[in-house]
């Protein structure tokens, strides 16, 4: 095992991790740019009128795209635990 290797592994891991996340937090993005001109455009300035429609949308968006998480980190785990006996030589 080389260190180019470690680095390519551990950045591979990270890149996976960035692209399940997107999903969850494109919503969040989305819902709280919503929530913000929402509230410009009544001048109401609740704070929790941002949170808890936030928290709602990325846990319906995480029930939405677990199925293809899944997949991802399947696959992912898949191909290091198939590929071991070539890690370790």
């Amino acid at each position: 095992m080389t260190p180019e290797f470690i680095v390519s592994f551990i950045k591979e891991a990270i890149i996976l991790t960035i692209i399940i996340s997107m999903p969850m937090l494109g919503v969040g993005l989305i819902v709280g740019v919503a929530i913000s001109i929402f509230q410009a455009v009544t001048s109401i300035q609740e704070m929790t009128l941002i949170f808890v429609p936030k928290i709602i949308a990325v846990f319906l968006a995480l029930l939405l795209f677990a199925p293809w998480m899944l997949d991802k980190l399947t696959a992912f785990t898949t191909r290091i635990i198939v590929n071991i006996p070539t890690y370790i030589r």
